[in-house]
């Protein structure tokens, strides 16, 4: 079951990406925010603040159309794989007028200066690049960031790509929905290394019903969204078998269900936050207690003030420990304060 992205209503398939906070320092991918604690019991403000799009559905460099992965640079820069639109567009911190676009022409195509409905990005700070998935075109893509880049380099072909993560080694972790697995990359590698699922498509612990996004934590432990599971799954490094941190009960609104998980975030006290894109609503769940969640943000119905969501997507934190949600069917990125 793949997803559909419908352009009168709701999409019918979500999926969701994922991030890992320590107590102490914030790691989102591969960057690591020194001197940020979240506390278990932190609360955020509970009306969000428009900090990229929110000027209705289109491609002007003050739109959006359909959100999907982000990321949060160490200088509060938010870059946003903007699906239907075919780019990725940086947003910088304090500009909430404008974006940039920094890959991708104005079309969808199969060129290398094109991208066909891009689903994640991350920034790689080493070759201070974006890495893309390029999901339709079925590969990986790299940009440099450098002022005047025109087109990517492809850094992995024939891959059903949807989510990205990368170690503090720089591997590169990879999402495959087609295949129901993820593979580990050394940068220039084609082949990669299976290190989740690849055991069919199924329920089991070993298996994954088309994975989305992804984290790896400092330890290697890769935490994937399982999408048709309707659950979080978690695996060990060396791990024949995933563990199940959230959901896997079946779509539902009770605070012991999930209905189609998207952006998660994992600390070091095992607290897991979910984009619970279905219900409309973040959720937290502490270690253990895979049966039930609370709501943190959102949970008010499908809508457009600034208490609400139209399908929560990506999810990030900045420094700070403010949160950042794609909210996907509004056309905005929203900014919740931690209080």
């Amino acid at each position: 079951m793949r997803y559909i992205h419908t352009d009168g209503g709701r999409p019918r398939y979500f999926y969701s990406d994922i991030s890992v906070l320590n107590s102490s320092q914030i790691q989102i991918l591969h960057h690591i925010f020194r001197h940020v604690n979240i506390p278990a019991n932190a609360k955020w403000k509970q009306n969000g603040v428009t900090i990229a799009g929110g000027n209705g559905d289109g491609n002007t460099v003050d739109q959006l159309s359909s959100p999907y992965g982000l990321f949060v640079d160490d200088d509060q820069t938010v870059v946003i794989a903007d699906y239907r639109n075919h780019r990725i567009v940086q947003w910088k911190n304090g500009n909430t007028t404008n974006g940039q676009v920094v890959a991708g022409d104005k079309v969808k195509g199969s060129g290398l200066h094109q991208l066909n409905f891009p689903t994640d990005v991350l920034i790689d700070n080493e070759t201070d690049s974006l890495i893309i998935c390029d999901y339709v075109n079925r590969r990986v893509v790299r940009w440099s960031r450098r002022s005047g880049t025109t087109k990517g380099e492809i850094l992995i072909n024939n891959i059903n790509c949807y989510g990205l993560s990368m170690d503090e080694q720089r591997y590169l972790y990879v999402s495959d929905d087609g295949k129901h697995e993820v593979r580990r990359y050394q940068l220039g590698e084609k082949n990669g290394t299976l290190v989740v699922g690849g055991n069919g498509q199924g329920d089991g612990l070993n298996q994954l019903n088309e994975p989305t996004y992804l984290f790896v934590d400092r330890q290697q432990t890769v935490y994937v969204s399982d999408g048709n599971n309707i659950r979080v799954m978690k695996w060990n490094t060396g791990a024949k078998e995933g563990i199940v941190v959230a959901g896997g009960q079946g779509e539902g609104s009770a605070l012991t269900h999930l209905y189609r998980p998207l952006g998660l975030f994992v600390d070091a006290l095992g607290t897991l936050y979910v984009a619970d894109h279905g219900n409309d609503r973040v959720m937290r769940w502490p270690q253990g207690d895979t049966k039930q969640g609370a709501v943190i943000v959102g949970g008010n119905g499908y809508g457009a003030e600034a208490n609400q969501f139209s399908n929560p997507w990506g999810l990030s934190f900045d420094r700070h420990g403010n949160l950042y949600v794609a909210d996907t069917n509004n056309n905005r990125v929203q900014r919740f304060s931690i209080e």
